[in-house]
């Protein structure tokens, strides 16, 4: 069942000693994803950055993960076939040819990206993925970049959102898909869809 408003969501506890630390988004999703290639269980992971673990209010003290005061948390998985070949996320896939032209298409799980507060309303743990997509031209992108850190680019006339737990998308040709700030290649059509509460987490 994952989160839901008005409810308790977690429970505290130290990261077990089996559990597994990541840094960044990259390691975090190389973890998932050599996981369900093997058909193994994902094991606990105790966050210390990334994109997840900023948007769950991390802290920058790793030893805390160590501590009874530490927060386990069950957290949706994002999945995307993307021309035939299935590929995992836990933060966003974006769809892009560059950021200041073209049309743009994010799927988020994480509000954060990097610095910018990419997608204010996406929640990890509440079974649905923030679709955002637009092609806004290059004064509007000015602006709304302006505002990224903050989250105040949205809502905006030239932007779409939804909230879904599944999606599909044709793209432009010569379109690339980044997957948790990795670049996966060209990509043509994308189904994505949400694996709730698919990955217990420390924070």
């Amino acid at each position: 069942m994952s989160v839901k408003r008005g409810q308790d969501w977690g429970q505290s506890g130290p990261l077990p000693a089996d559990g597994v630390v990541v840094h960044s988004n990259t390691e975090l999703r190389k973890l998932v994803e050599d996981c369900r290639r093997s058909n193994q269980d994902l094991p606990t992971v105790g966050l210390a950055g990334g994109d997840l673990w900023r948007t769950l209010g991390g802290s920058k003290q790793q030893s805390r993960l160590a501590t009874a005061e530490a927060q386990h948390l069950k957290i949706d998985v994002g999945s995307v076939l993307v021309d035939g070949k299935i590929h995992w996320f836990v933060a966003h896939a974006v769809a892009r040819k560059n950021w200041w032209s073209g049309p743009i298409w994010v799927a988020a799980n994480a509000a954060h990206h990097g610095k910018w507060n990419l997608a204010p309303r996406a929640h990890p743990g509440d079974g649905l993925l923030d679709i955002i997509s637009g092609n806004l031209p290059f004064g509007q992108r000015l602006k709304a970049r302006s505002r990224l850190a903050t989250g105040t680019h949205l809502p905006h006339p030239g932007l779409k959102v939804r909230r879904t737990s599944a999606a599909q998308t044709t793209l432009a040709p010569g379109t690339s898909l980044w997957l948790d700030d990795q670049r996966v290649g060209e990509a043509r059509d994308l189904s994505v869809r949400l694996e709730p509460e698919a990955l217990h987490v420390v924070i």
